[in-house]
C-alpha cells in the first residue's frame, strides 16, 4: 500500500485538450519538434515537464515509505475516447484513440483491430516521453540493419521486409526513484605470484594470492530507474519471443517526458500497463542491489583477484513510483516460429533487432572459417616449428 499518493490526474487524457492561442481541438505531435501542433493556427507548445508540474524531483534522499502518483496507482481517469483493444492474433492490448479511427493495427503482428475487440482499459499514465525521431529517420534505420544482416537473413524474410509497415507505439514503464542502504559483506583476493607445475604432459598455471575479509556499506539513491510494467513485455524469454530487443535500445532521456495529454498519442499506438507497484517490488529492489554492487566496485580495485561477495542487505527507506509511456518505432516480422522485432528508440535512435536466420548459409560459414583457422594453424606451426 502507498504511504502518500501524488495526484496527476487532469482533464487532458480524453483528447478535448484545446489549443491555448485559438481554442482549436485539432492538435497532434510534431515528432521532429517533440511538440504539440494547432492544425489550425500552426502554434506549437509542449505540456509541462511531469518533474516541474508535480514535484517530482524533490531530493531522493528525503524519500521515506513508498510515494505513488495516481497514474501508478492503476485508477483510470476519464478515457472516453481511448479504448484499449485486444488482438486475435497474438493477444496483445494495443490502446488506440477512437475520437480519430474506429479500428487500428497491432504493431506486433500487424492483424487489423477494431473497437469489437475492447477490454477494459488500464490506468493512464502520469506522463510521456513525446517521439522526436520521425517515422522517415525511424525506417531509413530499420532498413539500414536489416540491410547490414541480409547475407545470413532467411531468403524469404529479405523477399518480404517491408520497412514501410514501421510503427510508433508508447510502450508502458515505471519510473522508480528510491532511498536505500547497502551492506556488502565478503572475500577478495590480491595475487602474490603466478607460475606454472607440470601435471602429465601438460603444464598448469597456478596463482597464490593473499586473501582479505572486505565490507561495504553505504547509502544508495537511485534516480529514475526504467521498469516495464507490462506483463508480455517484461517477458524475456527468448526461447518464445524476442521482447529483449526493447531494452537493448534504452536509455531514455526520461528527465525531458511530459504531464500526460491525450494529444500526444495520435497517429501512434500505444500498450496499456498490467503491473503494479507491488507485483514489481522485488524485481526494484533485486535491481537495486546490482546497481549497489556496480557502485562498489569501483571502491575494490586493489581485489585485482575479485571479490566474492557472501552477504548482501538492502535497506529500502523510501521509493517513488511514477507510470510513463516511453516512444518506440517498431518493426515485426512472424517467421512461423517466432516474432521478430526491429525497434528504434524513438528519442534517440539507437537501432536494435531480430532477423530470422538462414542457418545453412550460417553453419557453412562456420564451418569454412573453421577450416581456415586450422588450416592456418597447421601452417604456423610447420613453419615456427
Amino acid at each position: 500500500m502507498a504511504d502518500h499518493v501524488i495526484d496527476t490526474s487532469n482533464a487532458k487524457a480524453d483528447g478535448l485538450d484545446k489549443c491555448p492561442k485559438c481554442g482549436s481541438t485539432e492538435i497532434s505531435l510534431r515528432p521532429s519538434t517533440g511538440m504539440l501542433v494547432c492544425h489550425f493556427c500552426r502554434h506549437e507548445w509542449s505540456e509541462a515537464t511531469i518533474d516541474e508540474k508535480f514535484g517530482l524531483d524533490a531530493a531522493i534522499g528525503d524519500l521515506q515509505g513508498t510515494v505513488v502518483t495516481s497514474g501508478a496507482l492503476g485508477g483510470s481517469e476519464s478515457t472516453d475516447d481511448v479504448l484499449t483493444l485486444k488482438c486475435a492474433a497474438c493477444g496483445a492490448e494495443v490502446i488506440v484513440n477512437t475520437a480519430e479511427a474506429l479500428q487500428s493495427r497491432c504493431h506486433w503482428c500487424r492483424q487489423t483491430l477494431s473497437v469489437n475487440q475492447q477490454v477494459h482499459n488500464g490506468a493512464v499514465p502520469d506522463g510521456l516521453l513525446p517521439f522526436s525521431i520521425v517515422r522517415d529517420d525511424a525506417i531509413a534505420r530499420i532498413s539500414h540493419f536489416v540491410k547490414k544482416r541480409s547475407f545470413f537473413a532467411h531468403p524469404k524474410f529479405v523477399r518480404e521486409f517491408a520497412p514501410s509497415e514501421v510503427v510508433g507505439v508508447y510502450m508502458p514503464y515505471f519510473l522508480l526513484d528510491a532511498n536505500t542502504h547497502i551492506d556488502l559483506t565478503g572475500f577478495g583476493e590480491v595475487l602474490t605470484r603466478s607460475y606454472t607445475r607440470k601435471r602429465g604432459d601438460d603444464e598448469v598455471r597456478l596463482y597464490d594470492a593473499d586473501v582479505y575479509q572486505v565490507a561495504r556499506s553505504f547509502d544508495l539513491h537511485i534516480d529514475d530507474a526504467v521498469i516495464e510494467s507490462s506483463g508480455q513485455r517484461a517477458d524475456i524469454d527468448w526461447q518464445r519471443n524476442t521482447n529483449n530487443i526493447i531494452n537493448s535500445i534504452q536509455p531514455f532521456d526520461v528527465k525531458a517526458a511530459v504531464e500526460y495529454n491525450a494529444n500526444y498519442l495520435r497517429g501512434f499506438t500505444s500498450e496499456k500497463r498490467d503491473l503494479d507497484v507491488t507485483g514489481l517490488s522485488d524485481e526494484a529492489y533485486g535491481r537495486a542491489l546490482s546497481i549497489g554492487r556496480a557502485r562498489a566496485e569501483s571502491s575494490i580495485g586493489r581485489y585485482d583477484r575479485g571479490v566474492r561477495w557472501e552477504t548482501e542487505h538492502l535497506d529500502v527507506k523510501g521509493t517513488r513510483w511514477v507510470s510513463l509511456y516511453l516512444p518506440v518505432w517498431l518493426y515485426s516480422y512472424y517467421d512461423g516460429r517466432l516474432t521478430h522485432f526491429v525497434a528504434v528508440n524513438g528519442r534517440t535512435g539507437e537501432t536494435m533487432g531480430s532477423v530470422p536466420l538462414r542457418y545453412g548459409r550460417l553453419t557453412a560459414v562456420s564451418v569454412g572459417i573453421g577450416v581456415i583457422g586450422t588450416v592456418v594453424g597447421g601452417f604456423l606451426a610447420l613453419v615456427l616449428g
